[in-house]
């Protein structure tokens, strides 16, 4: 099952955080570079900054005799040199910050056609002598700092934004990484670097135990198997719900498995670049089969072996497509990869594409289910080794109040306990903390401030003691465990139950749990005479528990032995049946439900003493428990095995409480001469 221990990083990384500050601090430096890069491209390296039009140089200049000579610079600019005398002459307006004279001009400006300013300057300068006409020199300069800046400079910024851009997308820290966007972002796992998780370390899956320890059996012994002349298994799935130890069973197998270990994700072989994911494939396959004999984990790999689309509709992704293909070949194509082992892991098996679930690629499908109450026993051993308990917590009373946990819920159970405990400053983690955090998990936080007035507060107070009432009287209900009326979460109040562990149930059991769930209502219509919002969520499930035992499990009398569910449809586009029959399951679903409410209320009205006195108590405790209703109804009947857990978790806990009362007792006699 899952558990808190992972992959460790070896010891030359840092830790998340150092990564992340360096990670800020490459951020600031690049803005810094590029920042810097486009200020030079605006620095003036042709000399002074102190640019003018043409009517100032005309009337100003020209007019007033202060220009010494004009030079034209590449055919492009004019360089204005004054004679020394007139500096003090211009007016401020003209005046720059670089106004010299002698071999440095003083001003210039653009002249842009040659021949149009030589015209120009002859017109300004027509009613001047000859000899006293500003004269004009030609000359050609090169600007070799410019002209290479101008032209290297916005390929250096396009270079590293590009760099910047795919090192980031890559998730590397060097320049390299650009180059490796197509490379198996798998980790290796072999004798330098092992994985600490053992078999041993995994609670429950005896079945999916032995399925996965024959893999690494065969690998280190494959004498024992081909002189029968058996083959290596290519691939194995598991399959399961989250949290029921997929990843944690990988582990486990890294762990054991003398060989190197490739281990990765589905979504790292998807990239927005075409073609990204199948180089990345045949990558990984490329180094496998390097290091054959191995094994290679794909968590998550619905990622990229959903089923392909049969036309090209909105759901259909080309990239993904070509992955899974290069996937499939890689996996069982011409060129078999003898030696590698796929182990890969999912919860949505259903929508697996079937060329990638066939033999001969996926050879095994391993189930991992919830487990039982024996299982959970085991995970609570497991998680609880290091938690200082007190004696009275026992781990067979934790099983069985978490039906329906998986491995990761226990071990959610365990660290909320603890923080529980060390919250309130207790020494060691009691039983009372275990179910509190079981509460927390199930129910949500405690809203302790949230204002409730007397008139809901007894709504509510009825409401849930009408779902205890009923779900104690039918014969196939869940046992209550407990009901509250303190907010928790998104609900006002809550029952709890502990449903029995079935692999099977029956019309009765499913009709039984219907009725129970409507008890809410049902009690607020009798004892109020109206309803309210609060039985949103029970009037949810019962319609989708009716819909479902009417239209796929085959339990009404008018639809018939028939199921109109559809496991290949992952889009509800379907609908195999025509419109009468949609008004049949229509009318069938209402009818059932509608029935079911009759009966909660026919319940309800034969014992409304049991139920008033339930609801008052509830509203005085705000707490209740299975004692509460067998002192008002009396023992429960009914063949359950879930009651009989209950009654024999309460024997035990009451014959340790006479145990420790008679050890108090003979401490405090004095012993007897004989």
């Amino acid at each position: 099952m899952e558990e808190n221990k992972g992959f460790k990083p070896s010891n030359n990384q840092g830790t998340p955080q150092n990564n992340n500050q360096g990670g800020k601090w490459r951020i600031i430096i690049y803005i810094v570079i590029i920042t810097v890069l486009i200020g030079i491209m605006f620095i003036d390296f042709g000399g002074s900054s102190n640019e003018i039009n043409w009517n100032k140089f005309e009337n100003e200049m020209l007019a007033n005799h202060y220009v010494e000579k004009v030079v034209v610079v590449n055919r492009e600019r004019a360089d204005i040199y004054l004679k020394p005398e007139s500096l003090d002459k211009v007016s401020n307006a003209s005046r720059g910050s670089g106004l010299f004279s002698g071999p440095t001009p003083a001003f210039y400006f653009n002249i842009g056609d040659v021949e149009s300013f030589e015209t120009k300057l002859a017109e300004a300068q027509k009613d001047i002598p000859k000899e006293e006409r500003v004269p004009v020199e030609y000359k050609t300069e090169h600007d070799y700092l410019g002209s290479i800046i101008s032209w290297i400079l916005p390929i250096v910024l396009i270079l590293a934004l590009w760099w910047f851009v795919f090192n980031r997308m890559s998730g590397g820290s060097g320049g390299g990484q650009i180059f490796n966007i197509g490379k198996s972002k798998a980790q290796v796992f072999d004798k330098e670097r092992k994985v600490k998780v053992n078999f041993k370390d995994v609670a429950g899956l005896e079945e999916a135990k032995v399925e996965v320890m024959e893999i690494v059996d065969f690998l280190k012994n494959p004498e024992k198997y081909t002189k029968l002349g058996g083959k290596i298994p290519k691939g194995a799935l598991l399959v399961g719900p989250p949290g029921t130890g997929k990843t944690l069973l990988a582990k486990a197998v890294a762990g054991e498995a003398d060989v190197p270990f490739f281990s990765l994700s589905g979504s790292d072989f998807v990239e927005m670049f075409v073609g990204v994911g199948a180089s990345r494939v045949r990558d990984l396959f490329r180094q496998a089969k390097s290091k054959a004999p191995c094994i290679i984990f794909i968590d998550e790999i619905d990622a990229i072996g959903r089923a392909r689309g049969k036309t090209n509709s909105f759901s259909s992704n080309d990239e993904r497509e070509n992955t899974l293909n290069q996937l499939l070949t890689e996996m069982d194509g011409f060129d078999t990869n003898s030696g590698v082992i796929i182990l890969a892991a999912t919860n949505r098996a259903e929508i697996l594409d079937s060329a990638l679930m066939r033999a001969g690629r996926f050879d095994r499908q391993i189930h991992l289910e919830l487990p039982d109450v024996k299982e959970r026993e085991e995970i609570f051993q497991v998680h609880t080794k290091n938690l200082k308990m007190s004696p009275s917590v026992k781990i067979d009373f934790l099983a069985k109040q978490t039906p329906g946990f998986s491995g990761a819920d226990i071990a959610n159970v365990c660290n909320e306990a603890a923080l529980i405990a060390a919250r309130n400053d207790k020494k060691e983690i009691d039983k009372q903390d275990f179910l509190d955090a079981v509460d927390r998990i199930i129910g949500g936080l405690e809203k302790k401030n949230k204002i409730i007035s007397e008139t809901e507060k007894r709504t509510i107070a009825y409401h849930e003691a009408g779902h205890a009432t009923v779900s104690w009287l039918l014969e196939y209900a869940n046992p209550l465990l407990k009901v509250t009326i303190i907010p928790r979460g998104k609900a006002l109040g809550a029952a709890w139950y502990l449903p029995e562990e079935r692999s099977i149930t029956t019309k009765e059991q499913l009709l039984d749990e219907m009725c129970a769930t409507l008890g809410g209502r049902a009690s607020e219509e009798i004892n109020f005479g109206k309803v309210s919002t609060g039985a949103l969520n029970d009037l949810e499930r019962v319609t989708k528990q009716a819909i479902a035992m009417v239209s796929f499990y085959g339990m009404s009398s008018d639809i018939g032995n028939l199921s109109y569910y559809n496991s290949t449809d992952d889009y509800g586009f379907t609908k195999p049946y025509s419109d009468k029959t949609a008004e049949k399951i229509d009318a069938d679903v209402k009818a059932m439900v509608e029935e079911q409410y009759e009966r909660a209320k026919e319940v309800l009205r034969n014992n409304m003493e049991g139920l008033s006195k339930l609801a008052e108590t509830l509203l005085e405790k705000e707490v209740i428990f299975s004692d509460d209703l067998e002192r008002i109804f009396g023992k429960r009947k009914g063949e359950n095995k879930a009651l009989d857990a209950i009654n024999e978790a309460k024997e035990q806990e009451a014959a340790e409480a006479e145990n420790t009362t008679n050890e108090e007792n003979n401490e405090g006699q004095p012993e007897q001469d004989a």
